[in-house]
């Protein structure tokens, strides 16, 4: 279980890395752009290899595809809520791009890291690639949420501590796949799988992407290819 939760922290630490590095020095928006378009070309790479295809191997195509339907249908549903909170206070310190990036990061990060922790305790090790896709990819993740809530006002101190939290909670889920490992199924695996796929999707085309597009301009593409890339080229290992 220790195991389990130190790995669970690694993975977590680059989302808190990612808002600490953006209160280094100042980002210009370009920079963000670009950065969160590296960040959404590794999530699109973790969504198709480290969880759908990974989801498939473990259970049912159905149970996939229930998962990601539940996943997208949480995250969108989550950022509604936020988005109509935004309007009936419009003195709310909190940026919409930003808020979106921190509900992707926490829909996405307890099912992915949970996956962590039921490979751990099946034997078969720890993924390497999933490790280093959620770690690669939080950190534009923390970059892009931190300067755009802290843009619009909030407290340096309110977004560290909301991150620390988010990345808490992940953490812990490592632990939880650990310990009920042996009394799931394939098929909810399947599921836990495609449910992060499906927050990430629609955490990509609402708020990482259209942002990313936005301040990296015309080079955001091929930024977020060069992201596949080098996240596609760690699923081997």
């Amino acid at each position: 279980m220790l195991v389990a939760l130190g790995w669970g922290a690694v993975a977590a630490s680059s989302l808190v890395l990612g808002v600490l590095l953006a209160f280094v020095r100042p980002w210009p928006p370009r920079l963000v752009g670009l950065v969160l378009a590296f960040g959404a070309g590794a999530l699109i790479s973790a969504v198709s290899f480290s969880l759908a295809e990974e989801g498939l191997d473990e259970g049912a195509g159905w149970a996939v595809g229930l998962g990601l339907g539940a996943g997208a249908l949480t995250y969108y549903g989550a950022s509604r809520l936020v988005d109509s909170r935004s309007r009936k206070n419009p003195a709310s310190d909190n940026s919409g791009s930003g808020m979106g990036l921190a509900i992707g990061s926490f829909l996405d990060g307890i099912p992915e890291q949970f996956v962590l922790g039921v490979g751990l305790a099946t034997g078969d090790g720890i993924s390497v690639a999933l490790l280093l896709a959620i770690f690669v990819s939080n950190l534009p993740e923390g970059v892009g949420a931190a300067v755009d809530m802290r843009a619009t006002g909030t407290a340096r101190s309110k977004i560290i501590k909301l991150f620390v939290a988010v990345g808490a909670v992940c953490a812990l889920s490592t632990g939880l796949g650990f310990g009920v490992a042996d009394s799931i199924s394939g098929n909810l695996q399947a599921a836990v799988n495609g449910f992060a796929a499906g927050a990430l999707l629609v955490m990509l085309v609402d708020s990482m992407i259209p942002e990313a597009r936005n301040k990296g301009r015309e080079a955001a593409g091929l930024i977020a290819v060069l992201g596949f890339a080098a996240a596609t080229s760690l699923a081997g290992l």
